[in-house]
């Protein structure tokens, strides 16, 4: 794998899931799949109940099971963290079997219609079987990667669908960490609601330059979509299966949606000079979508910080540097002047500082402007207060004074009507 040009010896560890579809199993294996199945789910249920909370509580608990020891022992590391870090109070009924990397095993032949077999791991000696795969070639090069040792495997997963059987594998492997160059130039995204995701790269005297728009509309349709659709089965009672079925469905559309922006994203940094992409920082964010709790839970917030770590596997593999910002007052503030504007609409901004040369500008790339400036030559986050108005509209915090830019040369403007869809 290529991973771009970067200093020797600095080194980060990135992570990322293969996925593979199970071969049809014959019927012999399909039940003992099954019963896998069950009772590993009758053991995690039982652990969860009695309110096991140390891997030795849950040991007392699974010992009884006819489980393999890779399993166990997945279960005496999740069961624990299902209150104290997930603070869950119930559990689904579909969990996924889990095992630990000690239990994993695969072979790999050419020769083969499917190239790659899982053993699939089972209590008791010799009872552990084999059946091939179906991996995603989109994955290949880790998955040969994962044959030559070039990365580790950490936990792996087995989840049963209404049609077929799906094996996750977390793998983590070393790449080298580029360096922050001495004369960057930042590239900001910001991830909206009018432009699912917006580039904005400040070059020489802080110029915003070339921005980079996705517009992102059929995701935007897929959340509606997604929400009139399940709404709709909820309240028809629907069952389980069905509504996670739908909602399985639009989340792959928008895997889909969110691999291509951020691959995007990165091939649009790649054009400039030592480029850093500056991203916001996720402890920062909240809601802003009205789509019910149930939605924002489930598909925005999964959204966000998928598309945010996808840019940022993707970036590190290209030896882009990449820095994260509080995004505080980023889409309020007037990126030349620093002052509070307004929003004539969802798509528009409007500086209402009367000595500025901004006027109309594309709200988003005005976002993604301000998240660039955030990054100072010490890779900390520059101002969050914007000047004239020290009370942001949604009511939150703000943690740090104002820091003045020399203003830049008035540059071409960058309306609205520029990027109208």
């Amino acid at each position: 794998m290529c991973f771009g040009s970067v200093e020797a010896g600095v080194t980060a560890t990135a992570t990322k899931t293969l996925e593979a579809t199970l071969a049809p199993p014959t019927a012999h294996k399909e039940q003992r799949l099954q019963r896998t199945v069950a009772t590993y789910r009758r053991a995690l249920s039982e652990s969860f109940e009695s309110g096991a909370d140390t891997q030795t509580a849950v040991n007392d608990v699974v010992t009884g099971y006819n489980l393999t020891s890779y399993a166990k022992d997945a279960l005496k590391n999740y069961v624990p963290q299902l209150r104290d870090t997930y603070n869950a109070s119930e559990l689904d009924d579909d969990h996924p079997v889990r095992f630990t990397n000690r239990g994993w095993n695969i072979d790999h032949s050419e020769e083969r219609t499917h190239e790659f077999c899982w053993r699939v791991p089972q209590a008791g000696r010799g009872n552990a079987f084999w059946i091939p795969l179906r991996i995603d070639p989109t994955q290949r090069e880790l998955w040969d990667d994962l044959l030559d040792g070039d990365v580790t495997v950490g936990e792996f997963r087995l989840q049963e669908h209404r049609t077929n059987w799906v094996l996750h594998v977390t793998v983590k492997y070393e790449l080298a960490e580029p360096e922050k160059p001495d004369d960057p130039t930042p590239v900001g995204f910001d991830i909206g609601e009018s432009k699912l995701l917006t580039g904005c790269a400040l070059t020489e005297n802080d110029t915003p330059t070339q921005p980079f728009i996705f517009d992102g509309g059929r995701a935007r349709h897929l959340r509606k979509e997604m929400h009139t659709t399940l709404q709709r089965l909820q309240e028809r009672d629907a069952s389980e299966w069905r509504v996670d079925e739908r909602f399985d469905h639009y989340q792959n559309a928008l895997t889909d949606i969110v691999e291509k922006a951020s691959r995007q994203a990165v091939e649009y940094a790649r054009q400039f000079e030592n480029p850093v992409i500056v991203l916001e920082d996720l402890s920062y964010i909240r809601e802003h979508l009205d789509y019910g709790k149930w939605m924002n839970r489930r598909l925005h917030n999964w959204a966000f910080a998928r598309l945010t770590g996808r840019i940022e596997d993707k970036a590190l593999e290209a030896g882009i540097p990449v820095r994260f910002v509080n995004p505080a007052y980023t889409s309020q503030t007037c990126h030349e002047c620093g002052h509070l504007g307004s929003r004539s609409s969802q798509a528009a901004f409007r500086c209402t500082n009367d000595g500025c040369w901004v006027t109309e500008y594309q709200a988003d790339i005005n976002a993604a402007a301000n998240i660039a400036g955030r990054l100072n030559p010490w890779g900390e986050s520059l101002s969050l207060k914007p000047t004239g108005d020290d009370s942001p509209r949604d009511g939150s915090a703000c943690d740090s004074t104002t820091g003045h830019r020399t203003p830049s040369p008035k540059p071409g403007q960058t309306t609205l009507a520029a990027f109208q869809s």
